[in-house]
């Protein structure tokens, strides 16, 4: 993932990365509204699974990108909310894990006692974790994990876990589901909406500085 460091960056990180699924959504709603040349049902399954897709693969690539730029932010961990210091020190542990040697061992508990003070750097690659399943449970794992409120969503959770989920799953399994078009209409349109949310989430907490750690009055 290219550098992520100033707010600017972000913002047309994220701009890019929404806009091209949007594209593709759309030409999909047009295509399953007007399909000629194949099967309206053939198309509307394989559009189900790629709306999954772009679900899934939209949620990561936010979410990483917004852990990139608070790591690139040069903070102390002891600046961050404690789920970002909890990514750092996956990534001490992850060096232990690693490592055979002492001294790298010796780093972990160095972190412990005094790690609070040193300049964060965030496990980035595995901070994001879809489990390649992403349910309405693992989506509130990962909410937490950047410090993001999951009331907005909890509205959403059977429809992320029944109407997409469990209906992607289906078809990637190779079973067969009968979905009408206007379902997967409403189905783009959910997608769509939470992805947007996801996206201002985002935004409002580059603006806030929301992944600072409160200052006591």
């Amino acid at each position: 993932m290219k550098r992520l460091q100033t707010q600017n960056q972000l913002q047309d990180f994220l701009d890019a990365e929404l806009s091209w699924r949007i594209k593709e959504i759309s030409t999909l709603k047009a295509a399953v509204k007007s399909s000629v040349f194949i099967s309206e049902q053939t198309l509307v399954r394989a559009s189900v699974a790629l709306l999954y897709a772009h679900w899934e693969g939209f949620i990561k690539s936010a979410a990483t990108g917004y852990v990139t730029y608070v790591n690139n932010q040069g903070l102390c961990y002891s600046e961050l909310k404690t789920c970002f210091v909890v990514l750092g020190f996956k990534k001490a542990l992850y060096d232990v894990q690693q490592s055979k040697q002492s001294h790298v061992n010796a780093t972990l508990i160095d972190f412990l006692r005094d790690g609070l003070d040193e300049k964060s750097k965030l496990k980035i690659d595995t901070a994001i974790n879809t489990e390649s399943n992403l349910s309405a449970s693992v989506f509130e794992n990962i909410l937490h994990a950047v410090g993001f409120e999951t009331a907005p969503y909890e509205a959403k959770t059977h429809f992320i876990d029944e109407s997409l989920l469990k209906r992607r799953n289906t078809i990637a399994h190779g079973e067969y589901i009968d979905v009408a078009k206007e379902d997967w209409a409403k189905l783009a349109e959910e997608v769509l909406q939470m992805l947007r949310q996801f996206k201002t989430d985002i935004e409002n907490a580059m603006a806030l500085s929301a992944f600072k750690r409160p200052v006591a009055a």
